[in-house]
């Protein structure tokens, strides 16, 4: 790969935005370095009470969307973190030496492409021509491209505007954009806090994963640690499944955000952590190469090269524990 476009790549992941700085929440230590964005994998293990007693301390980093946690990776500021497929795919194409070595899976109603409830688009051919706002290189920006090549329409069908997240909710409320493609919380906090619709879902177009992604180094040298979070993030994602309602009552104070909104997000996705198996190649497969045929990702890449299947026995444990 060439220098640049090895930069074309990492700049595709920090987006046009400056990166926000991880803010450093607990350190000790040798503790196990994780990133981790707001209200996901620490709210949910904190929640279920799986924390306690781990065998070494954990420096929780915090950012504002996974595009900046693989630039963290990639710098060796953190060994680990929960990023989407998307990232995770732009990340090893730019050459971080990451690997994922455990999967999540949830319904794909919370990542849409949003409109105001004001709106007159009815459909994805409404957007012709407009302004759709989204992250470079996150889920958001793989649902646009999935959404137009399902529905057979050019790449350059709507104009893209790459944002982080804040700035992407505010072009969004303002009227400066058209319609905004993105995750969760904030599909469920724009539909029950602001009316907003979804023109379309990444229910059947996408695969709905994300990925537990971890420095190559950090999986050789803290095997014993990575083994132990990934084992009791699974349980911990099973637990919330079990208690939809308290899990949206304790994140919603954590967080500061109506319960209803935690409500709608946590019952209709039933996030599960998962091995890395055949399937899960095959659909982190099927995004590298939507990437290709956009021209966003031009090396060959393997997934079953950069997908770890030797977690698979810690995290079968996590789903079955009692």
């Amino acid at each position: 790969m060439t220098v640049q476009r090895r930069q074309i790549l990492l700049g595709a992941l920090a987006g046009s935005a400056v990166l926000a700085a991880p803010r450093l929440l607990r350190a000790q230590g040798t503790a196990l370095r994780v990133g981790d964005q707001r209200g996901n994998a620490r709210a949910v293990m904190e929640a279920a009470g799986v924390l306690k007693d781990f065998p070494v301390p954990i420096t929780w980093s915090e950012f504002p969307a996974a595009a900046p946690l693989v630039e963290a990776l990639n710098a060796n500021a953190i060994e680990t973190g929960l990023v989407g497929d998307a990232p995770f795919t732009f990340g090893v194409a730019a050459g971080a030496p990451i690997k994922a070595i455990a999967a999540t899976r949830q319904g794909q109603d919370g990542l849409a492409i949003l409109v105001t409830k004001d709106s007159p688009a009815k459909s994805l051919a409404d957007l012709k021509g407009k302004r759709v706002a989204t992250g470079r290189g996150s889920i958001g920006h793989q649902l646009v491209l999935a959404a137009l090549e399902d529905a057979k329409l050019p790449a350059d069908f709507v104009q893209l505007v790459f944002l982080l997240p804040a700035d992407a909710k505010a072009a969004y409320s303002s009227g400066a954009v058209d319609a905004w493609s993105t995750w969760e919380p904030y599909v469920s906090q724009e539909e029950v806090l602001a009316g907003s619709r979804a023109l379309v879902n990444g229910n059947r177009i996408t695969p709905g994963l994300s990925f537990q992604a971890a420095r190559s180094d950090a999986i050789a040298a803290r095997r014993p640690e990575l083994t132990e979070f990934v084992r009791r993030l699974a349980a911990a994602r099973r637990w919330a499944n079990e208690n939809v309602a308290g899990y949206s009552k304790s994140w919603s104070e954590l967080m500061s955000i109506p319960e209803p909104v935690a409500e709608r997000w946590f019952t209709r996705a039933r996030t599960r952590v998962v091995a890395i198996d055949d399937s899960v190649v095959a659909d982190e497969q099927r995004n590298i190469e939507l990437y290709r045929r956009a021209r966003l990702v031009r090396s060959e890449i393997s997934a079953a090269e950069v997908l770890d299947r030797s977690f698979a026995d810690a995290i079968t444990a996590g789903n079955a524990a009692g």
